[in-house]
This record gives structure tokens, C-alpha cells and sequence, in this order.
């Protein structure tokens, strides 16, 4: 089997986050730290929200309904962000990100530049392997069971009498593995969280039906369209393999929110699919739907597609769960042939969900202070699949949704005059006859960490 080997800075997601060697060393005296293993978490409580189960997918008048109905607690804005700036206040953090400088790219797109110089504190280059199979998950490793509780804002579990509750102490359901919402002591920015679907399965990165719908209930109990969630796979810069996406909250809009889409396809439950346009990086965009649920299946089926099929991808929750961008990448295959320019591997960044979206976290001066709409505009074209590779891709997706019967509601593909992108042709949108084996390119990657 080939193999490619590339080299990395390790980010640090934990303060309890250690060296292999080092924690199986400290094992051996005890645990000593409150954590969420077998060996900390009996008669450990921490405090539950319970959110409410909705089924439609919130048309304007169910927002205002929603907007307008008191809640026993403001999830977003006390229960998130307060929990978050009570953490800051302990110290729990590596450094202060609300210290970072920021700006706005001047430009068409608005990019948005940040010098987080201190993100990654040790500069000690890992090495890893890219290949073709999945490792599997190696409880060994560092695994978010072994953050301690104090990293811990909530448990988010859907409620169990239909209404939003909350509880300042609940008892750990042990049996029943309780999702979490956790700090990243290593922010990108303000309210910088982790939502951890089942934390005591130690499930792989990898997204399933129940983990993505429920990230789509925390994006929608927030109600904020500042406050976006991204999830990064294994080959597109994850850092853990162990099931998480991250959130945050930024009181501006992201380039790639702002790009113009044309849309490809409805599906009959009412789930419109778009191809995202005059952006460097090429993507998909899913929205509507008669319900949450039927929103998060078809996006499930696309990135369980995704990594049955060994594409690293990216994933952005926008627009209060409404919105969601489905981004195959390449940058560490790339990396790893010797394919980019070494004036952005002299960078550091390593483009995952927050940079391809816009928010370009930059670690030298340099870079900051010569940031520019041009230079980011280049750094996210190397992640882009080329345009034959994404139509080879969008096949495998939509052939996966179609699920071998007839989804499809309509096609609506209209030329854009103002791009280059090419559109399908009629003959390559999906039905009940459309079967289309797998195009495997140079050298598809998954990071074994």
C-alpha cells in the first residue's frame, strides 16, 4: 500500500490533552483529574439542557413563534457564551483569544484575517501517515473522555416531556452516553465550543444520521445566525478521531455565506441542493426541507457517501441549522505529493471548515499584516477539488441520496454567465437507472493518527 507521510502541528484541544506515552505513564499512578472515565464519572453531575424536538424546519412565522415564547434559559446567550466567559475567567484557556487582532479583508468576498500567534504554543511537528484505510479508533490516544469536567458547560440531550428544560445538576445517564457541550481551550474565537454526540462511545470522526441532526439542534436552539457550527473529517485537518464538531460565535457574515449558488435539484421531501459559485473552494449547499430530519438525512447520506469513498471534506452548519455546505477537499493529499507552493506551506495553515469558509486564522505577523483577498483567494484554490473531480464526486453523492429509487423531484440547472463553472447535463442528474461506479483519483487520503 502507498503511503504518504506529512508533517503537522498538533493542535491542543484539552488541557488534560497529552503525549501517548505520557498518559500511559501517568495511568499507572491513578487518573488524577476529574475526568469522564470510568474512573471519575460515578456520582459525577453536570448541568443538562434539554432541547425541544421540533419537526418542521422553521419558516419565518414558526421563527417568530419561537422568537417570541419565553424559554426557561437564553441558550445562547447565557448557557453557551456565559458558561464559556466563566471558563475565560478561571483561566481554563490557553491564551485570550479576544485579544487577537482582526480585520476584514478589503474586497469583493470579505474575507476575514486573524493573528492567533499563540494557537499553537508547541512548536513540535507530528509526523502521520495518509494511506487509504481508516484506522480505528484508539481509546489509547487522546479521546474527550479524558477532558475534566470543568472543560464540561452542559449536557444536550433532546427532552424528554417535548419542552426545553434545564437542570444545573443532572446525575451522568452512563448507560445511555450523554452528549456534550465542551470548551476548546485552544480558541479561534469567541465561544469557542465543542459539541461531542455520545462522549462515552468514542465514536470516530466520522458523521451518522443521529450526530449531524443533532448538531443541526444545537445550531437551531442557538437561533443565532452568528453562531455557526463546522465539522472537519479525518484528511481534512480533524485533530481528534473522536466524533465532534466545533462552534463559535462571530458577528459577521463568511465569504462563503455571501457567494451566489445555483441550484441542481429538489428532492420530493422539499430538500433543495445548490452548487456553490464564484467561490475558490468548489462545494454543495443543502437547505429546505419538510423537516429538520429530512435535511439532516440527505446531508448524512452525502457525507457517509464521502467517507465510505475516502474524500476528506468539510462541513458548515449556517443560518440556524437551515444552511449547510458540503466541501470535498484535497490540500493534504496535495501536501503530501509535494503539489503545493511552499510559500503557503511556509503559512502553517492548514485550511479546514473556518478557513475555507472565510475566516483565515493566521499564525505570523507576516502573514497578517500582508493579508490580502488575492493571497487567500490563492491558498483556498489548492483546496478546491479540480471541476472534473467535483462532477466525478457529486455523482457518487447524489447516486447515494437517490438510494437506487427516484428522489428527484425536479432539475432546475440554469447557465451562469458570469462563470466559468460548467453545469450538469441532464444526462448526469440522477434516477432510478442512474448507477455510476466509483472514479477513484490520484491518491485518495484519511489521516491515520
Amino acid at each position: 500500500m502507498m503511503q504518504l507521510s506529512i508533517k503537522r502541528v498538533p493542535t491542543v484541544v484539552s488541557n488534560h490533552q497529552k503525549d501517548e506515552a505520557e498518559e500511559t505513564a501517568r495511568q499507572s499512578g491513578g487518573c488524577g483529574k476529574n475526568c469522564l472515565r470510568s474512573c471519575c464519572i460515578p456520582g459525577a453531575k453536570l448541568p443538562l439542557y434539554a432541547f425541544k424536538k421540533e419537526n418542521n424546519i422553521g419558516n419565518e412565522k414558526d421563527v417568530l413563534e419561537i422568537e417570541n415564547k419565553e424559554s426557561p434559559i437564553a441558550f445562547l446567550d447565557f448557557l453557551v457564551l456565559g458558561e464559556w466567559e466563566d471558563r475565560m475567567q478561571r483561566g481554563l484557556f490557553r491564551y485570550d483569544v479576544t485579544a487577537c487582532e482582526t480585520k476584514v479583508i478589503s474586497g469583493e468576498h470579505g474575507f476575514i484575517a486573524q493573528l492567533n500567534e499563540g494557537r499553537h504554543l508547541k512548536k513540535r511537528p507530528t509526523e502521520f501517515r495518509v494511506d487509504k484505510v481508516l484506522q480505528p479508533f484508539d481509546g489509547n490516544k487522546f479521546n474527550f473522555t479524558k477532558v475534566g469536567q470543568e472543560e464540561v458547560l452542559f449536557q444536550f440531550e433532546a427532552s424528554e416531556d417535548g419542552e426545553v428544560q434545564f437542570f444545573p445538576k443532572a446525575p451522568i445517564d452512563v448507560e445511555n452516553s450523554p452528549s456534550v457541550v465542551a470548551i476548546n481551550v485552544s480558541p479561534i474565537e469567541y465561544g469557542h465550543v465543542l459539541l461531542i454526540p455520545r462522549i462515552l462511545e468514542c465514536l470516530p470522526q466520522r458523521i451518522d444520521h443521529k450526530s449531524l441532526l443533532l448538531a443541526l439542534y444545537m445550531a437551531a436552539e442557538a437561533g443565532n445566525p452568528h453562531f455557526r457550527l463546522g465539522y472537519n473529517s479525518l484528511g481534512a485537518f480533524a485533530t481528534i478521531n473522536h466524533l465532534h464538531f466545533q462552534a463559535y460565535y462571530l458577528a459577521v457574515p463568511f465569504p462563503i455565506e455571501k457567494a451566489p449558488t445555483k441550484k441542481i435539484t429538489t428532492l420530493n421531501d422539499g430538500v433543495i441542493i445548490s452548487e456553490l459559485l464564484k467561490y475558490p473552494v468548489r462545494g454543495l449547499v443543502f437547505g429546505g426541507g419538510n423537516t429538520l430530519q429530512d435535511l439532516s438525512d440527505t446531508v448524512s447520506d452525502a457525507c457517509i457517501c464521502l467517507q465510505d469513498n475516502n474524500i476528506p471534506y468539510n462541513v458548515l452548519i449556517s443560518d440556524c441549522g437551515k444552511r449547510i455546505f458540503i466541501l470535498p477537499q484535497c490540500y493534504a493529499e496535495k501536501q503530501a505529493l509535494g503539489e503545493v507552493n511552499s510559500e503557503l506551506l511556509d503559512t502553517q495553515v492548514n485550511p479546514a471548515v473556518w478557513e475555507i469558509s472565510g475566516h483565515m486564522v493566521l499564525k505570523r505577523r507576516k502573514d497578517y499584516d500582508e493579508s490580502s483577498e488575492e493571497n487567500a483567494w490563492r491558498l483556498l484554490a489548492e483546496v478546491s477539488l479540480s471541476d472534473e473531480r467535483f462532477r466525478e464526486v457529486n455523482e457518487l453523492i447524489f447516486e447515494a441520496i437517490a438510494g437506487g429509487t427516484d428522489v428527484i423531484e425536479s432539475v432546475a440547472v440554469v447557465e451562469d454567465p458570469d462563470t466559468k463553472t460548467q453545469s450538469f447535463e441532464e444526462e448526469n442528474t440522477i434516477t432510478d437507472s442512474s448507477h455510476h461506479a466509483m472514479v477513484v483519483g490520484t491518491q485518495e487520503c484519511l489521516v491515520l493518527q
